[in-house]
């Protein structure tokens, strides 16, 4: 009996049939990162809005002002007894006499004396000239309610974690593509409801289950892709990154075009639904049919790969064998109970953690820093491109643990530099910006590699599942230690950023280098590296 490595060559490692199954999930990237980075442009700050007086609502009306003339007789009043008051979270602690004239409606309270009047909070009566731009003026997440948007992504990526260990048991039970197609009609579904939510509470609960089934299908076409292809190639799970890169540089072009948050959601969601089509042209992972003992199906499937492939398997071949076996139930403690293990798990959790964490930061700083969003966003993406190919030509020449270090120590530098260069240059700022954003991108690809290559064949999947989870962990803290931070100093969230990139690209050098090295097999080879 042939093993499933052995077929596999002689049915092509990365045929005609691979490289169409490549292209058409590779498409799942580009979808995935829109729902990702959506929020920059989700939750774009409104350009103008202000704090009604009560009463304010019922005088507009019968004397039938502008927006602009409610502005200004609810604003300029402010201004004139406090100049640092925008009239934003603030308003004058009076009620508008809706008999009063409607050219001086605070005529009573004399203009002299507005200095004196008091203040109030604003909760809720804010008024927004593009009330449907953002989910910002959608659902009031402005003065004291901003931490609000924070929450909005911390929950997409709690999706994420969630969906990674529920979906991730669940492709592992019952199959790749069931669970692929799955998630993508779960991400559709929940999509349009996200974009028709009534209110705040129903938009977090399913942008929530949007991210589970996100995490769904990208990880699931991850799996899929890299099963279907030779040990030699496993260098797809580079490449299919750039897909991931492409969605986040097409993002600004679809905001561009579309002016309300609802048509966004709609146009990153319903292409879910066109992946719902693979059903017919992208089969079941063989690799995973042979663990669960379905022989016959992986061995039909392998003769399709092979047709398609131009090749041709033997006919005497009847049944497959398959060496990987996993541990039955693995758990934490396989990971550390030894010394290379133990190292190896930490200082992997931690590069996760810390490439999730810089890389979001630094996507939805965009967001906050003024300047151009969608030139910025789309120059920003671009330059990731290179990254997949700078991966590509250094791993196998000078390994992986030095471009691993240098892309984690440059990152730090570029954040350092970038957070005190003064603002007079704002070509230098954004040029040594997008360097820092292009190392982090190549950080977080080779994690993706390294990560496989440093466990045994037993506990790969789940090693690989549980230190990726810190990722999500990064997602969701990134938000709150962006905004919040940016809130003390714009630039104290790079400062951050700076540290923890520096400490990462110390800390993988302690890591073995797994250049030309075949993968392990067991503990005791991973103890050897």
């Amino acid at each position: 009996m042939p093993s499933f490595d052995e077929v596999l060559k002689e049915a092509g490692e990365f045929g005609r049939f691979q490289k169409r199954v490549f292209f058409l999930l590779s498409q799942t990237g580009i979808i995935f990162s829109s729902l990702y980075a959506s929020v920059v442009f989700l939750g774009r700050a409104p350009d103008n809005f202000w704090c009604r007086i009560p009463g304010a609502a019922e005088l507009s009306e019968r004397c039938g002002w502008t927006l602009e003339e409610e502005r200004n007789f609810t604003v300029l009043p402010l201004h004139l007894g406090n100049e640092s008051v925008s009239g934003e979270c603030k308003r004058l602690d009076v009620t508008w006499d809706t008999s009063v004239s409607c050219t001086s409606p605070l005529a009573r309270y004399g203009n002299h004396s507005t200095g004196n009047l008091p203040l109030a909070l604003c909760h809720g009566d804010w008024v927004y000239e593009q009330p449907h731009s953002s989910i910002v003026s959608e659902y009031d997440l402005v003065c004291g309610n901003t931490w609000m948007l924070d929450l909005s992504q911390a929950i997409l990526n709690l999706g994420f974690l969630v969906g990674a260990f529920i979906l991730g048991y669940a492709a592992d039970r019952y199959g790749r593509i069931l669970i692929y197609l799955l998630s993508c009609l779960g991400v559709g579904i929940c999509g349009i409801i996200v974009a028709f939510s009534p209110n705040f509470t129903v938009f977090l609960i399913f942008r929530f289950l949007q991210g589970l089934f996100g995490k769904g299908t990208w990880m699931t076409c991850y799996v899929i892709v890299t099963e279907i292809v030779g040990s030699d190639q496993r260098i797809v799970g580079i490449v299919i990154q750039i897909f991931f890169t492409l969605g986040i540089i097409i993002l600004p072009g679809i905001a561009y075009l579309i002016p309300t948050w609802q048509g966004i959601q709609l146009a990153i969601s319903l292409p879910n639904f066109l992946f719902l089509l693979y059903y017919w042209v992208v089969p079941e992972s063989p690799r995973w049919l042979l663990t669960r003992k379905k022989g016959e199906k992986a061995l039909k499937i392998m003769h399709n790969i092979a047709k398609h492939n131009g090749k041709f398997l033997s006919p005497h071949y009847s049944e497959i064998t398959i060496s990987n076996e996993e541990v039955s139930n693995p758990s934490f403690l396989d990971l550390v109970r030894t010394p290379q293990m133990r190292r190896n798990t930490l200082i992997l959790m931690y590069a996760w953690f810390t490439s999730a964490l810089i890389y979001q930061g630094l996507v939805m700083r965009l967001g906050i820093i003024g300047g151009n969003l969608y030139l910025d966003f789309f120059i920003s993406g671009a330059v990731e491109l290179p990254s997949a190919f700078i991966i590509i030509v250094t791993i196998d020449r000078i390994g992986r643990r030095l471009p691993f270090a240098m892309s984690n120590i440059v990152t730090s530098i570029a954040c350092l530099i970038t957070a005190f260069l003064p603002e007079g240059i704002p070509w230098l700022k954004t040029t040594v910006a997008t360097l820092g954003r292009l190392s982090i991108t190549i950080a977080f690809e080779v994690v993706y590699l390294v990560n496989s290559e440093l466990y045994p064949t037993t506990l790969r999947n789940f090693g690989v599942s549980l230190c990726s989870s810190l990722c999500d962990l990064g997602g969701i803290i990134a938000p709150f230690l962006l905004f919040r931070l940016a809130a003390i100093w714009l630039e104290l969230p790079l400062i951050i950023f700076s540290i923890l990139a520096a400490v990462c690209g110390l800390l993988v050098l302690l890591l073995p280098e797994t250049m030309g090295i075949s993968l392990p097999e067991t503990v005791e080879d991973v103890e050897q590296l």
